[in-house]
């Protein structure tokens, strides 16, 4: 298998810490390139040109973040990183997970090509209040015993997206007043996939 990245994507960094977590690591070749550059290869693996891009063993292209994380789920020795018994409680949060990573990259993003008048938009406004509201409901829902538990895509999904926040809107300060929520995140960053893959 082929997994086009870079090494600030947090969806790239998402598929690749689910195919660590899963025992795929030797299975998977990376491919690193520069999704801005209209990389004929990835271009090849995914039209719309965005990471992370799949090449699955028999040759098929799979886009999109939470997908390639499906497959490479059920392609794994590892763990259920979306138990069935846990179905529900684990999508709801990586639901939540992902929310919040993509309002901080359309954030970054805006900034890169309108400055600083994409936060003064009401788009802006829109996504800065939506990080509050999800990392407010986080608070409440984790704590660091439950980071303690069994690995999901929830925590990797999360996990991520804390880190892309400290990485690229540093002045979010996600961890002021939510002192369970860093308790939990401390522990998850710990593991061997998330510190192989630290953004950088």
């Amino acid at each position: 298998m082929q997994l086009f990245l870079n090494a600030t994507s947090p969806y790239a960094r998402m598929a690749r810490i689910t195919m660590m977590e899963k025992g795929l690591a030797e299975m998977v070749t990376l491919r690193w390139c520069d999704p801005w550059a209209d990389d004929a290869a990835l271009l090849n693996a995914n039209p719309a040109g965005r990471i992370p891009a799949l090449i699955t063993a028999d040759g098929t292209a799979l886009s999109e973040s939470l997908l390639i994380a499906l497959y490479l789920d059920g392609q794994g020795p590892g763990e259920p990183l979306i138990p069935p018994s846990r179905l529900s409680e684990v999508l709801h949060r990586v639901g939540l997970g992902q929310g919040l990573m993509d309002a901080a990259f359309t954030t970054v993003i805006a900034r890169k090509h309108q400055g600083s008048e994409a936060d003064d938009s009401e788009l802006g406004q829109r996504r800065l209040r939506a990080f509050q509201r999800i990392l407010d409901q986080l608070e409440q829902e984790l704590d660091e015993a439950q980071a303690m538990s069994a690995m999901t895509l929830a925590d990797i999904a999360v996990g991520v997206a804390l880190d892309y926040l400290t990485f690229r809107l540093p002045e979010v300060t996600w961890s002021h007043g939510r002192p369970r929520l860093a308790a939990w995140h401390r522990q998850i960053v710990r593991r061997e996939s998330f510190t192989q893959t630290a953004f950088g």
